[in-house]
């Protein structure tokens, strides 16, 4: 058994002071902007390919695919049709050289077993890049489809997912694994070969609920935060920091944005508004009622949806390159976040932008400023 006792060290640039910038792959049409003026995007293999090479070329960190199972339909069908984000991921592996390559995996529809070696050979496919997002699940309409919702409360859920990712995590280090859990059970269970990365693939999940927050601050490297503002985002990073330490350990806390540039700020202005004239107002729809936003017997909408109005699926930052790269220093800076991980428009040409001129003066900025925390210390 290998000792995995200390703390891992993957290699991404907040390890060396920097911060880590990775793409959200546009696996699935329409990508993240609910509107009939957004380019197209038809979420195939080959545009996903094309905007992972890129990515791996222009010196971004971590390429990442969510795994979805059902879409919001609207004129457009959006999301309705998506890849499959562990296959996508190991041939993106080997069309790529260096970037970081993290799947997606939903916790009650793999065995830890064969999660533990899928993930192994997508370790051994990219030379040690391997990454998983881990997801317990929370849109019932996707998995009731198939008949795979589990009878479990939402807390019961993260409660199978702890013991399927300590599963995963021995099963990736012993020779053989026997574990008698209230929902995983393995008997002298053999996963081999062992993942190549040290000491293994690199784990993220996005629980911000008090349950999952506390089963990402003991089980992952990594947590993906959102808030109800920058504010509360800083707020929720800042304790997530704090509490990974009642744990003996250190999170890297994550945020996620959709960037629009423009030459000027007033024109990126103009895009965004664009976009926004041409909310998919059946697709938004489609969208809360799988969150759970919308009552689909009173046709009533809460607060939520009406700010999702704007037709962006995430935060965002806007405006022109200068302008974005500061709003993106700011933001890192005052939540404490180790990273970013952004969302374009038109991901081929917006990245090269992003790429060119925004990336470069995030790093250069906190390249400066590692010295002066270290000194600090």
């Amino acid at each position: 058994m290998r000792d995995t006792s200390s703390e891992p060290t993957f290699g991404l640039p907040s390890d060396r002071g920097g911060k880590d910038l990775g793409l959200f792959l546009p696996m699935a049409n329409g990508g993240w902007i609910m509107s009939f003026n957004a380019p197209p995007l038809d979420g195939s293999y080959a545009y996903n390919r094309q905007c992972a090479v890129l990515a791996d070329e222009l010196g971004l960190d971590f390429v990442m695919a969510m795994a979805k199972w059902r879409g919001y339909g609207g004129p457009r069908g959006h999301w309705d049709t998506s890849l499959d984000s562990q296959i996508m991921i190991a041939g993106l592996a080997e069309a790529t050289s260096r970037v970081k390559v993290w799947a997606t995996v939903h916790t009650f529809l793999q065995n830890p077993a064969v999660t533990a070696k899928k993930m192994a050979t997508l370790d051994q496919i990219s030379h040690g890049r391997a990454g998983l997002n881990v997801v317990t699940g929370s849109y019932k309409a996707e998995f009731d489809q198939m008949g795979a919702w589990p009878d479990l409360g939402h807390d019961q859920r993260y409660d199978l997912a702890a013991e399927w990712v300590q599963a995963v995590k021995r099963l990736w280090s012993e020779p053989s694994v026997t574990m008698h859990g209230k929902h995983v059970r393995l008997e002298d269970c053999r996963s081999d070969p062992k993942p190549v990365s040290d000491p293994r693939p690199f784990l993220v999940c996005a629980g911000m609920s008090p349950k999952g927050m506390e089963f990402t601050l003991e089980h992952m490297d990594a947590i993906f935060l959102t808030g109800r503002d920058n504010d509360h985002l800083a707020e929720v990073s800042r304790d997530a920091k704090a509490r990974s330490r009642a744990f003996g350990r250190t999170i890297r806390t994550y945020t996620m944005m959709t960037i629009v540039l423009g030459e000027t700020d007033a024109a990126a202005q103009a895009q965004a508004e664009s976009f926004r004239e041409g909310l998919d107002e059946e697709a938004l729809r489609g969208m809360m009622r799988a969150y759970g936003f919308l009552d689909a017997e009173l046709n009533q909408e809460n607060a939520f949806v009406a700010s999702a109005r704007s037709s962006f699926m995430t935060p965002r930052l806007i405006g022109s390159p200068d302008s974005v790269a500061e709003q993106a220093i700011a933001l890192l800076e005052r939540a404490e976040l180790d990273g970013l991980m952004v969302i374009f428009p038109d991901y081929l040409n917006d990245m090269k932008v992003f790429a060119e001129v925004v990336a470069p003066k995030i790093r250069a900025h906190f390249a400066k400023a590692e010295p002066e925390i270290a000194h600090a210390r």
